[in-house]
Parts: C-alpha cells; structure tokens; sequence
C-alpha cells in the first residue's frame, strides 16, 4: 500500500537511531520519508540513510502539529504515515503497516492505529516520569505510530495548529475524522513500535501542566463529553482547584487577620498537597531523590495547572472549528497571474502581476498543489494559435515556477460548452486529476466568472479584483483581497 512516513522532529539524538531502524527493515518499497525539523534556527540536518528516499522540510519551530501538516501536504501518496523521533520500530514493521494498510483500505476505513509499548526498568518500581511514559500504550489515537488517508487529513484541514505541543492534537484529529467519516473510521492495526522513556529532570511533571490549556481548546472544540470520546483520563484538575482555592483562602485569612479562614485555608491546602504528593510517592521507588522531587514538584503542580487552564480558557473562548490550508489552488491566468494582454500570442508580452512569483512560492513550500484555470476563446475566434498559446502559457511558467496542471477552455461563448468559465468544468477537471474534493480548492482570480466557476463546482472563491472588475462582482464575492500575496494570507490562513 502506497505510503509517504513523515517524521517530525527537533533533532533529537533518538533520530539517528529511528533512520537506522527504517533503513534496517527486512521489506522495504521505497516509500519516501519526509523529515520535517522543527527546530526553529541550526544547520541543515545531515542525515542521510543507504535505502532510504529521505527528504527535510523546514517547519522553523511552529510546533509538532504545523510540522505533520507540512509533511502530509507535501506527501503525493493515497496514505500518509506519522511516526515520532523518538519510537523504535521493529526489522518487520515496515511489512507490518503495508497489511496494517491494506486491511484498513479493505474495511473501507481512512485511519489506522498502531500498538506502542514503552519498556520499563526491571528490578525495581517506575518512576513517576516513567509510569507516566506508559501512559501511551493505551492512548488510543498516539501519533507516535499512526496513518491516515491522505483526501481524509484533507477533508477536515489536518491538525489543529492551535495546539502548540504533542498533547491532545492527535485526539482532537481523530475525533474530527469520525465525525466526518463514521465511528469505524479508524480501525486498530496489528504493527507496533517501541517508545523508549526520554530522560527528564526535576521539573518536567510541572511542565507537562501547561497541557491543561489544549484541553481547553477540546472544551471548546468537542464539548464536555470529549473525555469519554477520545478515551482520555479526566486528570486532577478539580481537586488541583481545590488546593489552590484552600492556599488562596488561607493567604487571605492572613491578610484580613481572620485566624480561623487562615488555620482552616492552610490545613486544606496542606491536606490536598499531601495526597498529591503521597499519591505519587507510594507507586514509585521511593528513593530519596524521587521523593524529594515528588514533594516539590506536589506543591507546584496545582497552581501550575490551574493557571494553564485559566490561560487556555481565556485564549480559546471563541475558538471556531479548524479549516487549515486548501489541497488545491486554481488561478486564473490574465488579471490575475499575468498583466491582461487581450488575445496575448507573443511570450514577449508576458509580464506577471506584482507578487505574484512570491504568493505562488509560498503555496508551493506548504506544498500545496497549484493550477491555472484559464478562457482563451481567441484559439475558437481564430485570433491566436493553439501553438502560440502554448508559448505563452509556456513562458508563464518560465516566469512563475511550474504549475501542477494547466486547464484551458478554447471555446468561444457562443458554443456553450460545459468547461468555460463560469462554467464548473474546468475546476471540476482539475479536481478530479488530482483526486481533490472541491470542498478542499480555491479559486482565485480578478473577474466574476472565476468565482462562479468555482461555486458552480463546489470549491472556494477569493476575488483579487483590478481597475477591470466590475463593481457588483466585488459586492457579490464572499471573499476580496486586494492583492494576490493578500489573498494567498486568506488561504493559509484557514479563511477561505
């Protein structure tokens, strides 16, 4: 089963030893890697593998969801597999996730899980930390090992970028997925991967506190019952509210010199801290070191967690639902890519519209499929050639990069065919060669039956209109940018 693996990743030395694993595989069909670093200055990584069809992106430290949606946009494969940096598969996995695949195509489903076993210490209790590493094997939707069709990650924007860390982004996906596509749209795979525990410090469990701002956003995002849905603990955040409320009322008693507000807000505050801390003790080794830091990091871990809370409560009040980027950018030619020649057959005469090379290269780097969508009725009025047409079009492409497709109507008005503009036919064609729900293309261009076109066949409009736009076409877009750059804001950024 056709297959693109995209790796996130900060560079972590677990990374070299990841690619010696891929490269190491007892089947391998040359599926092509797409490294994406996120870390947000250094040198190129050199990482190179015998075997392997290794690519880097940059993602320049936008966090790990912009760095998978970057990898699976750039992907050209019917699926798209995620793994982390940080896992271990095994010399048959790579055969393991082509059945994974192929079963999951059979049951008609867009999504496969796989199974993740994190080794703990033999000899002794795990540690804190460690217990909490564990935790992954029974996550249901963990990106550490995990593939998608790729028109499904398309279909619903890919991952919520609002989520700025791996937490919780996985299971907002999966959720967004079996609502569009059906509660059997994933199904459980057979593979697995081993997910080694990191190293950490003292203060890495009140770290992991500012998780409580993304389940904020699910709230926001999945209503109250998300929980249950996504098959995640409801953690401690009540009883983390009441230790803070306790010291709050406590301090208080202090200042108002109300000894028995005080004495009763410090015994409460003492009590919570207390099973916290004992809560975490108990399970673990017990060593002095592993105490010390329970203790400490029990007195901080309540308000920590109740200020990210607070913190994402205020920041995704009115979070709306996530569209991401399109699949797909259809534009027209004249007025829009190119300064309108009428009936242009002289490539001399080619000049592009300003910003127009930088707004395409930006869809380009996202990798984001491109394609004109233009009227030449001049080939049906015998003004130009069909010849000459083509070194024009060619010398467009010279100027501007290459184009993922060209659709071209040469039809004149009179002969009503079903490809002219505002006609849906060429969208439609273009949708269809690239295997891209309409729901998931923009059109842009600078006259009304750009738009039209694109409405006619279900996709999105953004009108850049020039001195030769008519007044009521810009009153009718539902969306107008003033310039092409604008315009390509509208669509990475989620407005279209």
């Amino acid at each position: 089963m056709s297959t693109t693996l995209v790796v996130p990743t900060l560079g972590r030395p677990s990374l070299e030893a990841l690619l010696d694993a891929l490269a190491e595989q007892d089947r391998w069909l040359a599926a092509p890697v797409l490294l994406v670093d996120d870390r947000p200055t250094g040198p190129p990584l050199d990482l190179l593998r015998r075997g392997l069809d290794l690519r880097v992106l940059r993602s320049h430290g936008r966090g790990p969801a912009r760095a998978r949606n970057l990898g699976w946009r750039h992907a050209r494969t019917p699926w798209v597999s995620f793994l982390d940096d940080d896992v271990l598969p095994g010399r048959s996995w790579y055969a393991d996730l082509d059945a994974d695949l192929q079963r999951a195509e059979a049951a008609a489903a867009v999504g496969s899980t796989a199974r993740v076993q994190v080794p703990l210490p033999l000899g002794r209790r795990p540690t804190d930390w460690e217990r909490g590493t564990a935790g992954l094997e029974t996550a249901r939707w963990i990106t550490a090992d995990l593939s998608y069709r790729r028109d499904a990650l398309a279909r619903v924007g890919g991952f919520d970028e609002r989520f700025p860390r791996t937490f919780r982004e996985d299971a907002d996906l999966a959720l967004r997925v079996l609502a569009t596509h059906g509660e059997a749209a994933i199904v459980d795979g057979a593979r697995s991967v081993v997910h080694p525990v990191r190293p950490s410090d003292d203060w890495a469990s009140l770290r992991q506190q500012a998780g409580n701002a993304d389940d904020a956003l699910m709230l926001a995002r999945h209503g109250s019952g998300w929980h249950a849905r996504a098959g995640a603990p409801r953690g401690r955040l009540r009883r983390h509210t009441a230790v803070v409320a306790a010291g709050a009322a406590a301090l208080a008693g202090l200042v108002a010199r109300r000894r028995r507000l005080t004495v009763a807000g410090t015994v409460g505050w003492l009590v919570g801290t207390g099973e916290l801390a004992l809560a975490r003790v108990l399970p673990g080794p017990r060593t002095a070191d592993e105490v010390r830091r329970m203790v400490l990091t029990s007195v901080a871990i309540p308000p920590a967690a109740v200020y990210h809370r607070l913190r994402g409560e205020l920041r995704h009040r009115t979070a709306g639902p996530w569209r991401g980027a399109p699949d797909l950018v259809l534009l027209d030619r004249d007025g829009t890519l190119v300064q309108d020649v009428p009936y242009n057959a002289d490539p001399d005469e080619v000049r592009p519209m300003a910003g127009a090379a930088a707004a395409l290269a930006r869809l380009r780097a996202e990798g984001i499929r491109t394609g004109v969508v233009t009227n030449q009725s001049g080939v049906a009025r015998g003004l130009i050639a069909a010849e000459e047409l083509q070194a024009v079009n060619d010398r467009v492409e010279e100027l501007l990069g290459p184009f993922d497709g060209w659709y071209v109507c040469c039809h004149g008005p009179e002969e009503g065919c079903g490809c002219r503009k505002p006609e849906p036919g060429l969208v439609s064609q273009a949708c269809a060669e690239h295997g891209v729900d309409p729901g998931c293309c923009v059109v842009v261009g600078d006259i009304g039956s750009d738009l039209g076109a694109a409405r006619a066949a279900g996709a999105s409009g953004v009108l850049v209109p020039t001195p030769a736009t008519r007044a009521d076409e810009v009153a009718a877009a539902p969306r107008v940018a003033p310039t092409l750059g604008a315009a390509v804001d509208l669509v990475l950024g989620g407005r279209w």
